[in-house]
């Protein structure tokens, strides 16, 4: 029964902002405060979602769903990297839990097929970037946005987007308005391939 919400939700999310994630509820149910401001991809700064892809999905606007050579290589190698690619950490926000488990890995692989089959690459990427965790209870770019640098999220600067995204492994304890000296070198990073994104990031335009 519970596979079968996200078979409906995910045609409604097409068109219809979520009211909240699974990893929103938790935190509610834990007690935080939470922060969250849904706005449309045309208010969100074009650089944010072209600095995830460069940092947390390269090849986004190619697969469907999941990176198999990004996950090959971890495996290959065996690193503690993840290979998560932006459908799959929308599933695990959006649907499941937490934790780390194998269960909960082998359902983000459908999910994230499914969800890249019935969105369109500019609705995931406006569903991750609002959904997501900038840090302890604030969801979502506009609120960290505001939040961080006392702007809204259409009005980020590419060094601004960077550092947010520099902070996504980490946000809570990873502070975009104050990095520090690994933050703000990982930023510097990101900031210099989204100036080169070009056709990495062409499905977002």
């Amino acid at each position: 029964m519970l596979v079968a919400i996200p078979l409906v939700l995910v045609p409604v999310y097409a068109a219809v902002p979520p009211p909240f994630s699974t990893l929103e509820l938790w935190v509610r149910l834990t007690g935080q405060s939470v922060t969250r401001h849904w706005v449309p991809m045309d208010e969100i700064a074009p650089n944010l979602g072209y600095a995830v892809v460069m940092s947390e999905d390269g090849k986004f606007c190619e697969h469907h769903g999941v990176d198999w050579s990004a996950v090959w290589t971890v495996i290959d190698s065996e690193s503690s990297r993840g290979a998560s690619t932006v459908p799959m950490q929308v599933a695990k926000n959006l649907f499941l839990w937490q934790s780390r488990s194998y269960v909960r890995k082998v359902l983000e692989v459908p999910l994230a097929y499914y969800m890249d089959f019935v969105w369109s690459k500019r609705r995931m990427m406006e569903i991750y970037l609002n959904i997501v965790e900038w840090g302890p209870g604030i969801f979502g770019a506009d609120a960290a946005a505001q939040h961080y640098f006392g702007v809204p999220a259409a009005k980020l600067s590419l060094r601004q987007a960077a550092l947010m995204v520099a902070a996504l492994p980490n946000p809570i304890l990873r502070n975009p308005a104050k990095p520090g000296r690994t933050t703000a070198r990982i930023a510097g990073i990101v900031e210099k391939r989204t100036r080169q994104a070009g056709a990495y990031v062409q499905c977002l335009k």
